[in-house]
């Protein structure tokens, strides 16, 4: 039988992110299409009680790391936790997130391997697994296959579907040992100060409404805030808009910002640069809107206004209002 397949379970203050759930989904797929089992491993402290939700997603096995040491996120630390688990597994996969991207390349170097960063694909070709995966800031796709261990890899998040939880389904939680060692703890984390904004996590929304440099200053900005409420979605800025100081950074999509793959993706006044596709372009249906017809945001778009975006957005957020009610 092919060695399991292992999805490392992010967890922040005791929950779990929406991400998480589509790379363990997703592992079911693979483990499904390998003939092998699908272990989840987590680590956190007070978590062994919620870690059982996994088992919902289609994980055979929960392996937790239940320790107060690890509360806060300490990757020399989660990465021997992790590494131990996956030594003869077929793959392990992390959530694209920023600690999913930096904990797997900690775990690709002792498991003496790489990582195939941001994958949109999995398959499995006469007994192989390949990754598809964007290079050249998304004007192309690779699809990579290892030669020798397993596979490790991020999956981008919304881009894998998240199956329906099995509530039915047991639990087979086990607790794994902390053999963490003081070099695995050479950074401390004393503090961790959240923003006090409830604003939607621009990665995980299905609606995102950004604007561009079209959108001419600051205080224009209330059309995309409008348009974003009325369809449930979050705010996106280029990075034109960010450095001009209009939006914060932690809105900022592309190659410097973050990479978005919502339902829904209108780009407003936005024309498309490169740096801004490749944060975007993996969306399920991008809708542009810009005065220029040449603008290189219609070639990825699947609709496309052209118009002033001054007079389109208070229209389109008039019209989305009348469907909602």
């Amino acid at each position: 039988m092919p060695g399991p397949v292992v999805v490392f379970i992010e967890q922040r203050d005791g929950k779990f992110k929406k991400a998480c759930w589509e790379a363990l989904s997703e592992g079911r797929r693979l483990a499904t299409a390998l003939g092998a089992p699908l272990h989840a491993v987590t680590a956190g402290s007070g978590i062994a009680e919620a870690a059982k939700e996994c088992a919902q997603y289609g994980a055979d096995a929960v392996k937790v790391a239940d320790h107060a040491k690890l509360k806060a996120y300490a990757n020399a630390a989660y990465a021997r936790i992790v590494s131990k688990q996956a030594g003869n597994a077929s793959a392990v996969l992390f959530s694209a997130t920023a600690l999913g991207k930096d904990l797997s390349g900690h775990v690709a170097a002792m498991l003496g391997t790489s990582v195939a960063q941001d994958c949109t694909e999995l398959k499995v070709e006469g007994g192989r697994i390949l990754a598809k995966r964007p290079v050249y800031a998304g004007k192309a796709y690779a699809t990579v296959a290892v030669k020798a261990g397993p596979l490790v890899a991020t999956l981008r998040p919304n881009v894998f579907k998240a199956s329906a939880p099995d509530a039915a389904k047991p639990a087979n939680v086990e607790n794994l040992p902390i053999d963490a060692q003081d070099a695995d703890f050479r950074a401390a984390v004393k503090e961790i100060l959240a923003s006090a904004s409830k604003k939607m996590e621009l990665t995980e929304a299905n609606v995102i409404v950004a604007g561009g440099r079209g959108m001419k200053g600051a205080e224009h900005w209330g059309l995309i805030t409008d348009l974003a409420t009325a369809l449930g979605g979050a705010q996106g800025a280029s990075r034109a808009v960010v450095d001009a100081g209009w939006r914060p950074h932690e809105e900022q999509v592309g190659q410097t910002g973050k990479t978005v793959s919502p339902t829904l993706y209108v780009a407003c006044g936005i024309s498309g640069a490169i740096q801004h596709l490749a944060g975007m372009s993996s969306s399920k249906y991008i809708v542009a809107i810009n005065k220029d017809p040449d603008a290189p945001i219609f070639k990825v778009a699947n609709y496309g206004i052209v118009g002033d975006v001054f007079e389109v957005l208070p229209a389109l957020t008039a019209e989305v209002k009348k469907l909602r009610e």
